[in-house]
């Protein structure tokens, strides 16, 4: 997946511009984009991504996404090897893959170290003929061009001519600058800016080949054997074992619910009716209330609905519980109602039926997290 930010995370309300379509704007026709769109955080359900077409600032004020008009840092016409398979292959050579990280020297002509930038994860190996690639669809050979390394901080590129297949321009850094005094240059998208993550993380030795995309793998290296993971066992394959009464006793899916197999119903009776009266029930039945509070495996229930694998997520509810049991109050019912009101919100989006978000107030709308990505520090006197 391109990485879009930093973090590697597609952004709320993002407008991407994949493709170019249309006549010259001088014959009076304003070029056509396909944008891939996400949902502001409000109506954000399952990281979930929309193609749609923008035409100018003519179609503005009826679109009611916050970013209507794609951002010169996210287009991806010059990228399709990121987003459409059959340039898959150009992946390893365009993602500097068949580079050795201390020859980045020879790509780029410094003004000052290199090593800090590389650290921080940005594809400077690659930024010459990423430049010049982008200067030449702008229709121009030299030039410079705009390198965003934050909100208020840019780097000057100033591309020399190359040759007409552009394998060997030359980049030297002008100076930095604010983000108001390069406003009419060309900015290098971010796909470029930053080193590709499957590639990060090989370099780093975080990742193995055989974790990564097939497609991906044989672009990043070609070569390797692929080997096929097994499959995850099915957890609702064998009883689990639970420690009760000094014995091990087994719980398992029986009529699509999941119940104790060693304790007889009646026993089974006499022990719901003491835990309704404030008593301790039996590890077997504690274990079972557990499991449909906060189960072991809700951090991948979790992962799953926040990357819109509904189908996925309630098939492992399934394989835990039963098809047939009845959800009970806690986190995991939270967390599936949770999920099904953020598709309510991005549906009532997608359709036009709702402009904005509600309030910060409105107990209607429940947030994917309870904790703040940027915690105030209180200030003691």
């Amino acid at each position: 997946m391109p990485r879009i930010a930093p973090d590697g995370l597609l952004r709320p309300g993002l407008t991407i511009s994949l493709t170019r379509y249309g006549l010259a704007e001088h014959d009076g026709v304003q070029p056509v984009h396909l944008v891939a769109r996400t949902p502001p955080a409000w109506a954000d359900a399952g990281q979930r991504i929309s193609l749609a077409l923008w035409a100018g600032a003519s179609e503005e004020g009826n679109r009611p996404h916050p970013q209507p008009r794609p951002d010169r840092r996210f287009r991806f016409d010059l990228h399709r090897h990121l987003w459409d398979v059959r340039r898959a292959d150009e992946l390893r050579s365009r993602s500097g893959a068949a580079q050795v990280p201390s020859d980045t020297a020879t790509a780029v002509h410094p003004d000052q170290p290199w090593d800090a930038l590389r650290d921080c994860g940005y594809a400077v190996h690659r930024w010459a003929a990423e430049a010049a690639m982008l200067l030449h669809a702008e229709g121009r050979t030299s030039g410079a061009v705009a390198v965003r390394l934050s909100p208020r901080r840019r780097l000057l590129l100033d591309i020399a001519p190359a040759g007409a297949d552009l394998r060997a321009p030359g980049a030297r850094i002008t100076g930095a600058s604010r983000a108001g005094r390069v406003a009419g240059l060309p900015v290098l998208p971010d796909a470029a800016t930053w080193m590709a993550p499957d590639l990060e993380l090989l370099h780093r030795g975080l990742i193995e080949v055989d974790r990564l995309h097939p497609l991906v793998a044989a672009a990043l290296a070609p070569g390797h054997p692929v080997t096929v993971t097994p499959a995850s066992p099915d957890p609702a394959a064998n009883p689990r074992l639970v420690a009760c009464r000094g014995a091990w006793h087994r719980i398992g899916l029986v009529n699509g619910a999941l119940t104790p197999l060693d304790h007889d119903p009646a026993e089974l009776r006499r022990e719901e009716l003491l835990a309704a009266l404030t008593g301790t029930p039996l590890p077997c039945l504690r274990a079972i209330d557990e499991a449909h509070h906060r189960p072991e495996c809700l951090p991948d229930i979790r992962a799953r609905l926040d990357h819109g694998d509904i189908a996925g997520a309630l098939a492992t509810v399934e394989a835990l519980l039963g098809p047939d049991a009845l959800l009970r109050s806690g986190e995991l019912r939270e967390e599936l109602e949770n999920a099904a009101l953020r598709r309510i919100t991005h549906g009532l989006f997608r359709a036009g039926l709702i402009r904005q978000g509600p309030a910060p107030c409105s107990r209607d709308w429940r947030p994917k997290r309870d904790r703040r990505s940027h915690p105030r520090h209180a200030i003691a006197r």
